[in-house]
């Protein structure tokens, strides 16, 4: 079996809408090998370049034509090359968790990483802002999007309703990691999570 076969063999085994990128398939070959491939598979219409070095499988809405690839799997598959950490920026975290009804207008992520704006789409860009390794320590877990929710409200905004909202978004074992993580966040945060943690009291 070619490596091309290896390598479009794994590839089917994914969810159709997950990005990948050579560094995804080093079990299989040498990088040169594999970027090889990846675009023999490319040319074959097999795979689509998300971006420089990055790839997915294409997909069609009969009514939409083609369907881009997920900003958060292209973070993901970042991740994976690099080791970097993402999160929602404030406002979309504000919006996840049903703090605020306003649909951010920009594509924001926190990183541990260089801040830096990448193309996505057409006309779009993806922001990508810089946070301190400790700002992202809990980023991927319940207390990463929860922190930058906070961050959103404000220090002085985070009131009685929105504490119990997220009480109730957040389940029991999810609200106990937000415990564990408590040691990341501010201060001044504390006493909110607390009260999270302690889960609705109605």
């Amino acid at each position: 079996m070619t490596l091309s076969s290896r390598i479009a063999r794994r590839i089917a085994l994914w969810p159709r809408e997950r990005v990948f990128s050579r560094f995804d398939f080093l079990d299989l070959g040498s990088t040169d090998a594999i970027g090889m491939a990846l675009m023999r598979l490319h040319r074959r219409g097999e795979i689509r370049r998300v971006r420089r070095g990055y790839f997915d499988r294409p997909r069609q809405d009969p009514n939409l034509g083609e369907i881009s690839p997920s900003h958060s799997e292209l973070l993901g598959a970042i991740a994976r090359r690099t080791g970097r950490r993402f999160q929602p920026g404030p406002a979309a975290a504000a919006n996840a968790l049903g703090l605020s009804e306003q649909v951010p207008m920009r594509l924001v992520y926190e990183t541990d990483g260089p801040s830096r704006t990448l193309p996505w789409g057409l006309k779009g860009t993806l922001r990508l802002t810089h946070r301190s390794a400790r700002d992202l320590a809990a980023a991927g877990r319940a207390g990463g999007l929860v922190f930058a929710a906070l961050r959103a409200l404000g220090k002085d905004h985070a009131g009685e309703a929105d504490l119990e909202r997220l009480g109730r978004e957040l389940g029991p074992e999810r609200r106990r990691e937000l415990l564990r993580d408590l040691r990341f966040a501010p201060c001044w945060m504390h006493p909110y999570l607390r009260r999270i943690a302690a889960g609705p009291t109605r």
